[in-house]
Formats: structure tokens, C-alpha cells, sequence
């Protein structure tokens, strides 16, 4: 097969390659018995959280904008996928895009006026708006059952290894395409408002419209993260869009390192089976989040990664490499 040029076939086989194991083996130890159905649904749901984490990151660590209030773009994306799918009666698939693009449209009315603002008070904007979002949802009782909630059983809450290799390949094509987009003249100038945003407006980047468009890709992100997150656990309440809610995300962001998309992954997959594992200390185990982020703060306040991201492609390079030295010599 002839290279095409600029087009890098063997990083896309390697990264291919290694999406397919990430989705695969899992499942295949699931239905060999190995992993339980319990592990299989930390796994999902670490997967869903790991996809909001992305999405934190996409507008606090590229676009440099604080937000508290992804947590209602997850609720907007829960809730539509289900009156999407139970009250208009469309595919489960076509009902989470239609749920992902609602919620991104969202995003858009959202940030237009709240981006002219920076800082404290943009956090503060953003966390009335999670607020508004839940007390909303909690008094539209015909589309969202109230407090109560209300039921969404797919085939996805019935079977724990589709409800991992579905979450995980979503989570896998978002962290792609996310790479790319990053990597692009966009992705760049997005960076370039969070550096220094005087300085890009000086060299002719339109800031807000940059801002703007992590704002909207972020709530997007956060959409596709409501629609799983509604058919993994198949049961959603208004709740599920308070403040407390977008903390986690954040601090799993801040703890796999503001910048780094593989880093909040990591972190949130960490945090979230550790949440469990320690589940026998009952209440005490929410002591466990301010202490790792104490610790984080005092010797690594970059988080554990920083900007830096895990890549693939470099360790098979590197691999590669310490084995040709060696059959070298």
C-alpha cells in the first residue's frame, strides 16, 4: 500500500490496534467470568465520568475558562436522550446525537453571553446555571419525573459488557478526534486565548469566537456523557445536575493535570474505583478526595501529568527502539 503523504498510517494501525484491545479484552474477561458484572459496571461508569472529565478539561485546561456548572450539560444530555428515545420513540443511537447536539446547541446560547465574562465571575455564572438547570428539571414533572426521576431501561443497563465496550468506544473516538482538533490551526488558537488572550487578539485571533467554540465542544462532550450516563445506570433525577456533581469533575481534571486529556482519564477511572473499594468505610471514604487533592496540591500542583499526555504511538517508539539498540549490540 502506497503512503499517502502527511497521512501517517503506521500511528493510526498502533493507535487502532490499541483502541480494539481497550474495548475487547475487557469484555471478553467479563464474559469468561473473570471480571464480574459488579466491576463491569464501576468500569462503565468510569468510563462515563472519564468522558466528563474530558469535557471539564476541554474548557478549564485548553480554553482556560473556569466553569462550575458542567453538570447541568450532563443533565440536559441525560434527559434529552430519554425523551429522545421513550417519548418520541427514535433509536437508541439517534437519540443520543440528537441528545449530544441539543446539548451542544445548548452550550452555544449558554456561553454566548456568559464568555464576556472571565474568572470568578464566569465560575460563579456557570454555577447558577447548574443550579437553574436542576431546579428546572426537578419542576418539569411530565418530562422528568420530578425529584423522583424517572426510569430509562435499555438493553445497555441489562448488559454490563455492551454498557463497557459501548461507553468505552465513545470515550476512545472523543479522545481522538479531541487530539486532533487540538493539533489543528483551531485547537491551536483555542491554546493561544488560554496562554495569553491580549497577545492573541493582538496577532488577529477572534478570542470569543475561540472561546466559544471550546465552550461548545466541551458542552458537547458533556452531552454525549449525559446519554451514557442515563443508559448505564437506567434511572435519572434532576440531581444529577448540582454543584457537587461538577466538583468531582473538576477535581478530576485538577488531579490528572489541567491540559492533559490522557491525565483527567486516568484520574477519573482512579477515583472512581476507589470510591468503591473503600465504600466499607461508609461516609469516611468522602474524606478520601480533599486528601489525595492536599497531597496533589503540595507536590505535584500540576497534577500528575501536567500537560503532558500518554501516548501509544511514543511508547511503541520507544519500545521499538530499546529493541533494536539491543539487537544492535
Amino acid at each position: 500500500m502506497a503512503e499517502v503523504p502527511g497521512f501517517p498510517f503506521r500511528s493510526t494501525i498502533i493507535l487502532g490496534t490499541a483502541g480494539v484491545l481497550v474495548m475487547t479484552v475487557p469484555a471478553l474477561l467479563m464474559t469468561a467470568g473473570v471480571l464480574d458484572t459488579y466491576t463491569a459496571r464501576i468500569l462503565a461508569i468510569g468510563g462515563v465520568n472519564a468522558i466528563m472529565a474530558v469535557s471539564v478539561n476541554m474548557i478549564v485546561g485548553i480554553t482556560g475558562q473556569l466553569s462550575l456548572g458542567q453538570a447541568g450539560f450532563l443533565a440536559i444530555g441525560a434527559y434529552a436522550c430519554i425523551f429522545f428515545k421513550l417519548d418520541l420513540g427514535l433509536p437508541l443511537p439517534l437519540a443520543a446525537a440528537c441528545a449530544t447536539a441539543l446539548t451542544g446547541f445548548a452550550g452555544f446560547l449558554i456561553g454566548f453571553p456568559v464568555l464576556k465574562l472571565s474568572g470568578d465571575y464566569l465560575a460563579i455564572v456557570t454555577l447558577g446555571f447548574g443550579e437553574i438547570i436542576r431546579v428546572v428539571f426537578n419542576n418539569l414533572k411530565n418530562l422528568t419525573g420530578g425529584p423522583n426521576g424517572r426510569q430509562f431501561t435499555t438493553i445497555m443497563a441489562l448488559d454490563r459488557r455492551l454498557d463497557y465496550v459501548v461507553v468505552t468506544g465513545v470515550l476512545v473516538i472523543v479522545l481522538a478526534l479531541l487530539q486532533n482538533f487540538l493539533r489543528s490551526s483551531y485547537g491551536r488558537a483555542v491554546m493561544a486565548c488560554r496562554e495569553d488572550e491580549i497577545a492573541a487578539g493582538s496577532s488577529g485571533i477572534d478570542t470569543f469566537r475561540y472561546k466559544m467554540a471550546g465552550f461548545v465542544i466541551a458542552a458537547l462532550i458533556a452531552g454525549m456523557g449525559g446519554s451514557l450516563f442515563a443508559m448505564v445506570n437506567g434511572f435519572v433525577r434532576p440531581d444529577i445536575a448540582q454543584f457537587l456533581r461538577s466538583i468531582d469533575f473538576l477535581i478530576y481534571v485538577v488531579l490528572g493535570g489541567m491540559g492533559s486529556m490522557t491525565g483527567s482519564i486516568l484520574a477519573a477511572y482512579v477515583l472512581t474505583y476507589l470510591q468503591e473499594a473503600l465504600r466499607f468505610l461508609q461516609d469516611y471514604r468522602l474524606l478520601i478526595y480533599p486528601m489525595i487533592l492536599i497531597l496533589v496540591m503540595l507536590f505535584r500542583p500540576r497534577g500528575l501529568l501536567g500537560t503532558r499526555e500518554l501516548s501509544v504511538v511514543g511508547l511503541w517508539n520507544a519500545v521499538s527502539a530499546r529493541r533494536r539498540k539491543h539487537a544492535g549490540a
